[in-house]
């Protein structure tokens, strides 16, 4: 075998168990205890959704800063944004901020749930000096059309009597001016992407409040009201603004935060994994190496739809490379995967064992599993 390898580690992280970053450094490890000539560039990778922030960051030498901003329930909470090594792109995922993992269960209620933090978040990018500014909108508490976010950064919604709406998707419906002269107006001087990998509209019963909004605590008279006011929403926007978002796919995403991003922030959407690739330079490192290794904490027949590592594989396929992945749980139905460039795949788990135990000892399973590859490729 080959002295000098240049192998590319290119994981998702492996949820609850390791960030993308900390596999990359186990896979090392273990390739390192076989032959220390080999170069192991790290790529820590992300789909758009949970993750994606901070695998950006890891992958281009950035920084992570921690502000407060207004929660979902309008209580104080502790979010994260990141700015990349070229200190001129910004980014965050709106679940930090807007996400519902910040809403106790029995408190889930999006008529009032609220994306101000989401905006926080993006002034705070802007007032870095961020030049473009990438955003995940998955895993969200709201149902707001991005309304919170859009009053954060300066605009207003009117209702009839010029006062202010309150917060959440209840208070849509009494929207009857929207005054944008003091949105900041740094907003219209960047490049704005949206990590967004569903495509259900704003409206209707594939839209925003039908589809997602009993996940988010909205009952069926909830769900009817939410999407009332969504489309209230839409067609102000498009008197007022001369947008019209209401059937665009993907505008529904994130309680509608993807329109809101859209009609005024001039949002772009993207996929979310096609948006990593890009920004952590992966192409780049592909091309001058010799293999390339993923993964992700579970590999099935879902993995085809949109995952990290047939994102990787299309990647590495463009340039003949060979790809190795590694899961922690190995699913049914994965011979699809070796049509779409993945040409092995791994289970790290030794044995029976519970899923506690599973994730606990994740960097301890990946680093013998690399090793094992490695003896293995040393063989030929």
């Amino acid at each position: 075998m080959k002295r000098d390898l240049v192998i590319v580690l290119a994981p998702d992280s492996f949820k609850e168990s390791m960030a993308a970053k900390e596999v990359c450094e186990a896979m090392e490890r273990g390739i390192k205890k076989v032959n220390r000539n080999i170069t192991c560039i790290h790529v820590p990778m992300a789909d758009g959704g949970e993750g994606t922030m901070q695998s950006l960051v890891d992958a281009t030498g950035g920084k992570v800063y921690s502000r407060k901003v207004v929660g979902p329930l309008g209580n104080e909470v502790d979010a994260q944004y990141g700015i990349l090594g070229d200190n001129e792109t910004g980014v965050l995922e709106m679940a930090s901020a807007s996400g519902i993992q910040l809403v106790p269960k029995d408190k889930r209620n999006p008529l009032i749930t609220t994306t101000y933090g989401t905006g926080q978040l993006i002034k705070a990018c802007l007032d870095n000096g961020v030049k473009k500014l990438l955003i995940g909108i998955g895993g969200s508490a709201t149902n707001d059309g991005g309304a919170g976010a859009i009053q954060a950064l300066g605009g207003k919604l009117l209702d009839t009597n010029g006062k202010e709406i309150g917060y959440g998707g209840g208070e849509l419906g009494c929207l009857a001016r929207i005054d944008i002269e003091n949105l900041d107006k740094r907003l219209q001087e960047i490049i704005i992407e949206v990590a967004c990998d569903v495509t259900n509209p704003l409206c209707g019963e594939r839209g925003a409040s039908e589809v997602f909004g009993p996940q988010k605590g909205a009952t069926i008279e909830m769900v009817k009201i939410l999407d009332e006011n969504l489309k209230h929403f839409a067609l102000i926007i498009k008197e007022q603004l001369c947008k019209d978002v209401i059937d665009i796919p993907g505008g529904g995403a994130a309680g509608g935060l993807g329109a809101g991003l859209m009609a005024f922030m001039n949002g772009r959407l993207k996929r979310g994994i096609e948006m990593v690739i890009r920004y952590s330079g992966l192409e780049d490192k592909v091309k001058n190496s010799d293999m390339v290794w993923t993964g992700e904490g579970s590999i099935d027949s879902q993995t085809q739809y949109g995952k990290t590592p047939i994102g990787v594989a299309r990647v590495a396929k463009k340039y003949n490379k060979p790809v190795v992945a590694l899961a922690g749980m190995v699913g049914e139905e994965i011979d699809v995967l070796y049509q779409m460039g993945i040409d092995s795949v791994f289970g790290i788990t030794k044995g029976a064992t519970s899923l506690k135990d599973a994730l606990s000892k994740g960097p301890e399973n990946i680093e013998k599993t690399a090793e094992n590859i490695i003896r293995l490729i040393n063989l030929i």
